[in-house]
């Protein structure tokens, strides 16, 4: 089993200073090491719904806690940003989101539960002139119509992967900043810089009458006018 030193774990895990000298660490996944929780956290230090990794491990095991809509059986797994955790035995769903100090769990409801954002990291064409959408959360859609950019980003219901709404990386639009010193903050893309060379994208964003510029990787975009989901602000 995968470890590591207590210390080292983000303050947002929650685990506690005396418990032990190790704590799991999450498995390669959608998510990098340090952007995810792992689902035995989750269950026992965030939502202590168990005292123990042991009852942890058990209860993953037998597939009572649902990421995105599907059984996830180990306690390693990585939940990372958007992502869904649901327990159907106790009729509770949470998403995975970003504030000032890392990931934290929010409450949502079934209905929303059944959605999630998406952001478009890149696309590639593939055979048949079909366009294959790359997201951040290591989910690939396929798509006849070319109409999406890298840094859009999708609603999508998470069963299906059925694109429910499209939102452009565009000026106006609302944007969850996800790294930084305004990471958890929501911001109004006030204009998108364009790149010179191989410069990774920026925009200007505003929160209130601060503005700020950022990397286009550290905003997902959530909306025209408001959010399309509950952010817990």
């Amino acid at each position: 089993m995968a470890k590591l030193k207590r210390l080292l774990a983000p303050a947002y895990w929650k685990v506690g200073k005396k418990v032990a000298y190790w704590v799991i660490t999450p498995s390669p996944g959608p998510h990098k090491k340090f952007e995810s929780i792992p689902l035995g956290i989750i269950v026992r230090d965030i939502l202590k719904l168990v005292e123990s990794y042991r009852e942890a491990k058990k209860i993953i095991k037998q597939g009572e806690i649902l990421v995105d809509g599907k059984p996830r059986k180990s306690h390693n797994y990585p939940v990372g940003l958007m992502d869904v955790v649901s327990i159907p035995k106790l009729k509770q769903n949470y998403r995975l989101v970003v504030n000032t100090k890392g990931l934290k769990l929010v409450k949502i409801s079934e209905e929303e539960s059944k959605l999630k954002i998406c952001r478009i990291k890149s696309k590639v064409k593939v055979k048949g002139g079909i366009t294959q959408l790359n997201l951040h959360d290591g989910r690939n859609i396929l798509v006849k119509e070319d109409v999406y950019k890298a840094g859009d980003s999708l609603l999508i219901e998470v069963a299906t992967q059925k694109i429910v709404e499209h939102i452009k990386w565009q000026k106006g639009n609302l944007t969850l900043i996800v790294k930084g010193k305004n990471a958890g903050k929501t911001a109004r893309i006030e204009n998108i810089l364009t790149p010179k060379f191989r410069q990774p994208p920026k925009a200007i964003c505003k929160i209130g009458e601060q503005k700020f510029e950022v990397l286009g990787s550290h905003v997902l975009v959530v909306g025209a006018e408001k959010s399309l989901i509950s952010l817990g602000e």
